[in-house]
């Protein structure tokens, strides 16, 4: 049985550091901890191992690329065993950027980018709706995203 990895205060500032640039150089990070690179290095391996830090992302800026629509589109499934299924298809479907099983009134809850309004609703009229194992949608527009944010290590 594995050991679970328990961060400390040199894992939290490089955790910190990387998710502001994932670029910083482990020698400006050593630096700036008081330590070696050699042991940054290591704590970012052993972070790695752990599942704590799992890639390292370019994040753009989807209106820059023409994505003017986010939605999210709550679905709702006709069975349950349906899951696998709705998902594979929405998998397909290169719009769909987030899905998330839930509780509550949705079995499905999905971020959706679009470059118009026109193409949010030949997605949801031609793609997403006409999938058999799906009941209903419910789809809410984003006006805006005023947080966006990692988790605080």
């Amino acid at each position: 049985m594995t050991e679970e990895y328990r961060i400390d205060n040199l894992d939290r500032s490089i955790l910190c550091a990387l998710q502001e640039d994932a670029r910083t150089p482990y020698a400006e990070l050593a630096k700036r901890n008081g330590v070696s690179p050699g042991t940054i290095h290591v704590r970012v391996e052993k972070m790695k191992q752990a599942g704590i830090i799992t890639s390292a992302q370019v994040v753009v800026n989807p209106k820059k690329l023409g994505y003017q629509v986010c939605c999210f589109i709550g679905i709702n499934l006709k069975a349950a065993g349906d899951y696998p299924a709705v998902l594979e298809k929405l998998l397909a479907l290169p719009q769909v950027v987030e899905a998330y099983y839930t509780t509550g009134h949705y079995s499905i809850f999905t971020k959706i980018l679009t470059h118009n309004i026109d193409a949010l609703h030949e997605l949801l009229v031609h793609k997403i709706q006409s999938i058999e194992q799906i009941q209903s949608t419910e789809t809410l527009l984003s006006l805006q995203q005023p947080i966006h944010r990692q988790i605080t290590p």
